[in-house]
C-alpha cells in the first residue's frame, strides 16, 4: 500500500520523467512537425500494459490509442520473446493512431532481467510516400508505406533492411528517418530514466504504483460523473464530407459514475481519406468526457476507465480496411462537438461551444536551393467559449499542436508568409465571446511549383454556439483570391498566394448578457468592430461604453 504523500511524490516524478522523454524527442527530431509543432505523444505503461503517465506536452487523444497499440504489439511479439534493447514500431492505422502518418515506437523496460514497464513514443512523420498527407486517397493503399508491427531494433541493433525500406519510400528520407530515430532515442532515454526511478525507490515492479495512480484517477472520474444529471441524452450534427454533408449521431447514458456512448446513426464510411478507425474515434470520445469531468488530473488509463464507447462497424467512425484514413482528424475532431451538444443539459456549466479547429495543409515541392520539401503547416481557428470564459484567440481545439514560427517556416520552405492577422468579429457573440480566427497569407517564392493538399473543416458548418451563443465565422481557403475546395489538391505556381481564413470559436450564452465593459475592451483590442457590435450585440459603440 502506497501512502498518499509517497504517491504524490512518485506520481509527480513519473510525469517529470515523461516530460524529459518529450524533451529528448523534440531536441533530437529532424522535422518541424515535432520540434516546433509538438505533434507527438510520450507514454509510460506498466508491465500489464496499463497506461500510467503521459507527457504534458503531448496529444492527449493518444491516451486512448496507446494501450491498444501496445496490446497489438504484444500479440505479435509476446513479452517472453522480447529482449533488452528491442524496439517495436508500427504505423498501421488500425493498430496505431488511425492513419499511416503517425509512427508508434515502443521499448520494453527491463529490470533485473524482467519487463517492468513499456515506453512508447508517437510522432507524425513528415512523409510516408504515397499521395502524401491529405484527404485525396480513395483506398488505404494510396496513402503510403504501411508497416505492420515490426522489430525496428533487435537487442540494440537497428534493422538495416527496415531503414532502407522506409528511406526508399519517402520524399524526404533524412527528415523521416531522422524522426523515426528520434523516437528510438526517446524510448531509450525513457528506459534509462525509469530504471533509475525504480533503483531510487527500491522496486522492480511498477504495477502497485500504477494501480494507485489509476485508482485515484478512476475514483475522481466517477465522482465527477456523479455530478452530472443522470439520464439518456442524444444529439446529431452535420459536417462537411467531400461532395455532400455527413451525419454524426450519438446516444449517451449517464449513470451512477459511468458513461456509455453509442455513435449509432452516424453516416457510413466513404471512398475518400477522411474515415476514422475506431481507435481514434474512441480516443476522441474519452478525451471529450475527461474535458468535462477531471481535466486537471494527469492523463492515465484510470481516468477514462468508467467510459465505454461504441460505433457501428463500417460507419465513418469505425471504418474498416481498405478505407482511406489519412485526414481522419477532419471528422474525428467533430466528436467533442456532438458529445458536448448531447451533454449540454447534463452538465450545462461545463460544456464548451464549438472550436474553430486546427487547419493542416500539406506542402510538397522544392526549396529555392533545390532540396525536396514535404512538410505540414498548422494554423488554428478560435477556441470555443465556456461559461464565464471567452474562447482563446487562434487557439487549437480539440487537438493541441503548436504553430511553426514564421522565420522557421520560411527558412524550411522558402515560402513567404506575407500576413498573419486575427479576424475581427470572427468569434461567435455571446455572454462569453468565441475566440477569434485568423488569416494567414503565404506566397510561393521557391521558384518551383508547390503542391498543396488542403484538409479544412468548418467551411459549410460553422462552429456552433452554446446556451444561446452565436456561431463562429466559417473557415475559407483561397488561392490568388479565389475560394477553392477545402479538401482539394492544388499546385501553386511561383508567385501564387494561398490564403487560409480560420474559423472563429462559438459563443456561450445570450449576447445581450455580455458586460458593456467587456465589449469596450474587445473594441479597444480590435477583436470586434463598431459595426460588428451593432450587428451581433444590438448596441452602438457609445452604448458599449461604461
Amino acid at each position: 500500500m502506497i501512502d498518499a504523500v509517497d504517491l504524490g511524490i512518485m506520481w509527480d516524478r513519473l510525469i517529470a520523467i515523461t516530460d524529459e522523454i518529450v524533451s529528448t524527442l523534440v531536441r533530437t527530431s529532424f522535422s518541424t512537425i515535432v520540434s516546433e509543432s509538438y505533434d507527438l505523444t510520450v507514454v509510460v505503461l506498466d508491465a500489464d500494459g496499463k497506461l500510467m503517465a503521459q507527457g504534458a506536452y503531448s496529444i492527449p487523444v493518444f491516451i486512448g490509442t496507446a494501450p491498444l497499440t501496445l496490446r497489438y504489439m504484444l500479440e505479435r511479439y509476446p513479452p517472453e520473446t522480447l529482449r533488452p534493447g528491442d524496439v517495436l514500431a508500427t504505423n498501421d492505422p488500425w493498430l496505431g493512431t488511425g492513419h499511416v502518418y503517425d509512427v508508434c515506437v515502443m521499448r520494453p523496460v527491463f529490470r533485473d532481467g524482467a519487463i517492468a514497464a513499456y515506453v512508447m513514443s508517437i510522432t507524425h512523420l513528415p512523409d510516408v510516400g504515397g499521395i502524401g498527407f491529405s484527404a485525396a486517397a480513395t483506398e488505404i493503399y494510396q496513402e503510403g508505406l504501411r508497416l505492420p508491427v515490426v522489430k525496428l531494433v533487435r537487442e540494440g541493433r537497428l534493422d538495416d533492411f527496415l531503414v532502407d525500406l522506409i528511406r526508399t519510400n519517402v520524399r524526404v528520407p533524412e527528415q523521416t528517418m531522422g524522426d523515426v530515430l528520434a523516437n528510438v532515442t526517446a524510448v531509450d532515454v525513457g528506459e534509462r530514466f525509469l530504471v533509475e526511478f525504480m533503483e531510487e525507490h527500491g522496486t522492480n515492479d511498477l504495477r502497485p504504483l500504477s494501480a494507485a495512480i489509476r485508482g485515484q484517477s478512476e475514483a475522481a472520474m466517477r465522482r465527477a460523473i456523479r455530478e452530472m444529471r443522470p439520464g439518456t441524452y442524444e444529439n446529431e450534427i452535420r459536417f462537411e464530407g467531400i461532395d455532400e454533408a455527413i451525419t454524426m449521431a450519438c446516444r449517451i447514458e449517464v449513470g451512477d459514475g459511468e458513461i456509455d456512448i453509442d455513435f449509432a446513426g452516424t453516416g457510413a464510411a466513404i471512398a475518400r481519406g477522411i474515415n476514422v478507425p475506431f481507435c481514434y474515434a474512441n480516443a476522441m470520445a474519452l478525451y471529450s468526457i475527461k474535458c468535462l469531468t477531471i481535466p486537471a488530473v494527469p492523463n492515465n488509463e484510470g481516468s477514462v476507465a468508467p467510459v465505454r464507447v461504441r460505433a457501428p462497424e463500417g460507419s465513418i467512425l469505425n471504418a474498416m480496411p481498405p478505407s482511406p484514413t489519412g485526414g481522419r482528424h477532419i471528422v474525428g475532431h467533430f466528436v467533442p462537438s456532438v458529445i458536448f451538444g448531447a451533454l449540454a443539459e447534463a452538465a450545462p456549466d461545463k460544456v464548451q461551444a464549438d472550436c474553430g479547429m486546427v487547419d493542416i495543409v500539406t506542402f510538397q515541392g522544392r526549396h529555392a536551393d533545390g532540396r525536396d520539401v514535404a512538410t505540414l503547416y498548422f494554423t488554428s481557428g478560435g477556441f470555443g467559449a465556456l461559461k464565464d470564459r471567452d474562447g482563446g484567440n487562434t487557439v487549437p481545439g480539440p487537438s493541441n499542436m503548436a504553430i511553426v514560427p514564421v522565420e522557421v517556416w520560411e527558412s524550411l520552405t522558402t515560402m513567404t508568409i506575407e500576413r498573419k492577422e486575427m479576424l475581427a468579429n470572427s468569434g461567435g457573440a455571446g455572454a462569453a465571446r468565441g475566440g477569434l480566427g485568423q488569416e494567414v497569407v503565404m506566397r510561393n517564392d521557391t521558384g518551383h511549383p508547390m503542391t498543396i493538399f488542403c484538409m479544412a473543416a468548418r467551411t459549410e458548418f460553422p462552429p456552433l454556439g452554446q446556451a444561446g451563443g452565436a456561431d463562429g465565422r466559417a473557415r475559407e481557403t483561397r488561392i490568388n483570391g479565389r475560394a477553392v475546395h477545402p479538401k482539394g489538391r492544388y499546385v501553386l505556381a511561383p508567385g501564387d498566394r494561398v490564403s487560409m481564413l480560420q474559423a472563429g470559436g462559438g459563443g456561450f450564452g445570450d449576447p445581450a448578457a455580455r458586460p458593456p465593459a467587456a465589449l469596450r475592451a474587445d473594441l479597444a483590442e480590435g477583436f470586434v468592430t463598431a459595426d460588428g457590435v451593432a450587428r451581433d450585440y444590438g448596441i452602438t459603440l457609445e452604448g458599449a461604453a461604461e
